[in-house]
């Protein structure tokens, strides 16, 4: 009998460990286990003390150049000594190996582990810290072009507009206000001032998720899958919209966003420019990540993705940050 045809595997984690100790010259008691499903797959890898993380991408989700383009960034910010998780190549100096799972070719890389542990709440001397780090990473990604997606108003607006569609139907005050908001943004995005916008490689995803907090080690940034081309300050406005998304204190949350702009200035300056569209830069990004949800529904967000869901986002988060921005107005 063939095998039925399938869309998304789980590959086996203990194949993975034998494929581990024989391609990166691990001890026989090597362990492997799976971390978590969902856009990529991730496996942690733990040999005596030493511990790695091996990341599997789904299918077509990244070509095996954007997966080399990440790659050279993550060596680049390792040589310059950013505190990021970095690949490591296997004992024939390669760091892309290709899996012939049952729905196609994917790509798997080893990566360090990130010593420290995940923390949604930490105190504002971290977020001074965080600030530092990303300032640090973006002297030196500034003009630094990836052959990688450039984070356009069309791909982070429109493109994740059109998956939204997929999922939420016109006519309810969520979908109105999605609506109303897109046509505000793309039009602000025409306006804004780009000589002031320092331009370079992006992480795009810096937040608590992906982070390690170690008290010894510090922070490591780690996951950078969505890294690409755009304006700097999308880094900075996305870590500033899940402090405010995670503190449900205002005042707490104003002390740690001024911490980690202080952290921030302290090694480069943000333009008053990059300043006046960080809100409109959040919002954008809380639409392209709903973007990213709904495009992966078969092999990820199915789980939790509904209209239900959609809604409670868009008022609990999207509305909320955007209200309090002062924006449309």
């Amino acid at each position: 009998m063939n095998p039925f045809p399938v869309t998304n595997s789980t590959l086996s984690a203990a194949h993975l460990c034998n494929f581990a100790q024989n391609q990166y010259n691990l001890s026989t008691k090597a362990t492997c286990r799976l971390l978590k499903t969902g856009i990529n797959d991730s496996y942690l890898i733990t040999d005596g003390e030493d511990k790695y993380v091996l990341r599997i991408y789904s299918l077509n989700w990244r070509t095996e150049k954007e997966i080399e383009e990440e790659i050279r960034l993550l060596n680049l910010l390792k040589d310059n000594s950013i505190p990021v998780s970095y690949p490591l190549t296997d004992r024939e100096g390669n760091y892309i190996h290709s899996f012939d799972a049952p729905e196609g070719e994917r790509f798997g890389v080893l990566f360090t582990f990130a010593k420290g542990e995940k923390l949604l709440n930490f105190p504002a001397e971290l977020h001074y810290k965080a600030g530092e780090i990303m300032a640090r990473l973006h002297q030196v990604t500034l003009n630094l072009n990836l052959d990688r997606v450039d984070y356009t108003a069309k791909v982070i607006l429109e493109d994740s507009f059109n998956q939204l569609k997929k999922f939420l139907p016109y006519g309810n005050p969520e979908m109105d206000f999605m609506v109303m908001a897109r046509q505000y943004l793309l039009k602000e995005f025409e306006h804004f001032n780009t000589a002031e916008l320092r331009r370079g490689a992006t992480h795009m995803d810096i937040w608590f998720d992906n982070m390690s907090i170690d008290k010894d080690a510090g922070i490591t940034l780690f996951d950078f899958d969505f890294c690409g081309n755009g304006w700097l300050c999308f880094d900075i406005a996305y870590y500033i919209l899940q402090v405010s998304s995670t503190e449900k204190d205002e005042a707490e949350c104003k002390q740690k966003t001024e911490a980690f702009l202080n952290g921030y200035e302290s090694i480069t300056k943000i333009s008053d420019q990059e300043k006046r569209i960080i809100p409109m830069l959040g919002v954008s990004l809380y639409f392209f990540y709903l973007g990213i949800q709904c495009s992966r529904f078969d092999n990820w967000s199915n789980t939790f993705l509904n209209e239900g869901y959609l809604k409670r986002f868009i008022n609990l988060l999207v509305k909320k940050y955007f209200e309090k921005n002062g924006l449309g107005s």
